[in-house]
């Protein structure tokens, strides 16, 4: 696995391509957290990243570095960057879904784990 400093780069390049737009509102930013996060619906089920909003702490995504590291930790540079860019670009909808007012996003998170679950 590339270490945490690569993998910091590798999201700095992916902001760079998104448009400053997708960034309103998101007064947390990304944070690459050296974390391993597990799904509490199910063992073995890996968090990557998370898009979060409070009162309190405001708007902000979370990538989880140690969840990326288990399940993609022999992946090289450029296909780490393209999961990356994935996950990143998927907590980004549900940013601009949550500023719209919409949960189309979330409610086909939740199925797809429900689906998941039931198959596994």
């Amino acid at each position: 696995m590339v270490s945490i400093e690569t993998a910091q780069a590798l999201l700095d390049d992916i902001c760079e391509e998104i448009p400053s737009e997708f960034f309103r509102y998101l007064n947390g930013g990304i944070c690459l957290l050296p974390d391993e996060r597990l799904n509490p619906a199910g063992p073995g089920l890996y968090i990557l990243g998370d898009y979060n909003h409070s009162r309190a702490m405001g708007r902000y995504i979370n990538i989880y570095y140690g969840s990326f590291a288990r399940i993609y930790g022999g992946l090289d540079e450029p296909r780490l960057k393209e999961e990356l860019r994935e996950v990143l670009l998927h907590e980004f909808t549900h940013h601009m879904e949550s500023l719209a007012g919409e949960r189309s996003l979330e409610k086909k998170d939740q199925q797809f784990l429900e689906d998941y679950l039931s198959n596994h």
